[in-house]
């Protein structure tokens, strides 16, 4: 895969400064900013997984660390939707500064809790022009979402029974473009095999419909 911009960067917000892993392929005119869940970090080895089958499609991605490693350490700051929804608005707002990025559009992969950080983004930022939501509390953002513009797909297993009937409740509520999909056999954490692979697909298809990717 050739590539226009690959670093490990530094995204200073505010008194700290977040780790981050970009990714642009060479002619990419698409960027997917990951909103990890709770307790995990930009190296969540299911995000990885969900970045690299976009960049071999010719998206550019951007897994950072919402929480540095102390604020980490402190329980509450995990489950802090406001702080978290904080530091990836302004981590966008870095990345849209960024010359490499230039002329990008910019969707949304949230997973677990990172999933309401992501849509209390959408309904900030209306370049937000996607967001998919894997195994995501966006129950936890239910009051915005009647705000949030981008077409939104949430992906649920099946066996997560509590989170599905949360995103039922959830989907009510959004009133753009959505779609709410059941993947069969799967539970919260998409273990089973063949599951997470069905949640790249699906992600990268919502993104190729809403967000006019070069494929090439």
């Amino acid at each position: 895969m050739n590539t226009r911009f690959y670093e490990e960067v530094n995204i200073p917000i505010d008194k700290v400064v977040l780790k981050g892993e970009l990714c642009i392929p060479l002619n990419a005119n698409v960027i997917i900013v990951f909103s990890h869940g709770s307790g995990s970090s930009r190296f969540s080895k299911r995000n990885q997984m969900v970045a690299k089958y976009l960049n071999e499609r010719n998206i550019g991605t951007l897994l950072f660390d919402l929480l540095t490693e102390q604020e980490d350490q402190e329980y509450p700051n995990r489950f802090n939707i406001d702080l978290l929804t904080q530091r990836l608005t302004d981590a966008t707002r870095w990345l849209e500064r960024l010359p490499a990025a230039k002329n990008c559009r910019i969707g949304y992969f949230g997973a677990s809790t990172g999933a309401a950080s992501a849509l209390r983004t959408a309904a900030i930022l209306p370049q937000v022009s996607a967001v998919v939501s894997r195994g995501g509390r966006p129950d936890m953002a239910i009051d915005v979402l009647h705000h949030v513009e981008a077409p939104t797909l949430l992906i649920v297993g099946s066996l997560d029974t509590n989170v599905l009937e949360l995103n039922k409740q959830a989907f009510k509520t959004l009133c753009g473009i959505k779609e709410l999909v059941i993947v069969e056999g799967a539970s919260h954490l998409f273990e089973e095999p063949g599951t997470m692979e069905k949640v790249e697909k699906l992600a990268f298809e919502w993104f190729e419909k809403y967000l006019n990717l070069v494929l090439h």
